[in-house]
């Protein structure tokens, strides 16, 4: 529990969220951050080779 009291203290809590705004969306930073993570970890998983993939073509 002490744990999660320390990282609470990294982040001061008592002030307003960054946001951005495009017309009329709006996105907090924080969320803003996990969705392009999201979207790279999808790319990645995408472009990233299969692992048996070599090893199934040098049987063919």
């Amino acid at each position: 529990m002490a744990f999660f009291t320390a990282l609470g203290a990294l982040v001061p809590l008592d002030h307003f969220g960054h946001y951005f705004h495009w017309h009329f969306i709006y996105l907090s930073l924080s969320n803003l951050i996990i969705i392009l993570l999201m979207i790279a970890t999808f790319l990645a998983a995408i472009l990233a080779p299969f692992p048996g993939r070599k090893s199934r073509k040098e049987h063919q």
